[in-house]
């Protein structure tokens, strides 16, 4: 089975039909996920302009990243769960749309910036959320995801 073939039938599942031809389906999720990435970027920024010490220095990072990572967490499900079905009304044109395909790249480069995070820089901050390297994953994180919003956006204007 070929990548089209497998993207055609994706496509023509009885749930992707419903989505694309429903007057309501998709706009619904297409709203969820809107929402969704807007609670996982403010959730993530407000961690990484506490890490860059620009902002709530009265609060550990610890402590801010224990309050909102389960939101970013449920968020990025929810995204993941809204944008899969999205997708699947669409999927030969959306994985050939090179926005969609900078917002996947945009996506795993965040991944592996927040597991280079959690392994080797979260262990080594002090008491005021210094280490090396933190104010740099930190503004990476940024701008990563601010590359996964726009690219998002980008892909309503050539879908």
């Amino acid at each position: 089975m070929t990548f089209n073939t497998l993207l055609d039938s994706l496509q023509q599942s009885a749930p992707a039909v419903a989505i694309a031809e429903s007057a309501w389906i998709y706009p619904g999720l297409e709203t969820l996920h809107v929402i969704a990435i807007g609670l996982v970027y403010g959730s993530i920024v407000m961690v990484d302009l506490r890490l860059m010490g620009l902002a709530w220095r009265d609060r550990g990072v610890a402590e801010w990243i224990r309050t909102l990572l389960p939101w970013t967490w449920t968020a990025f499900a929810c995204a993941l769960l809204t944008g899969s079905a999205l997708f699947s009304s669409k999927a030969a044109t959306f994985a050939y749309n090179l926005p969609f395909q900078l917002k996947f790249a945009a996506i795993a480069l965040a991944g592996v910036n927040m597991l280079v995070f959690h392994a080797l820089v979260q262990p080594r901050l002090d008491a005021q959320g210094r280490a090396p390297g933190a104010r740099l994953a930190g503004a990476l994180s940024i701008a990563l995801w601010t590359g996964v919003v726009c690219a998002g956006r980008w892909i309503g204007f050539t879908i």
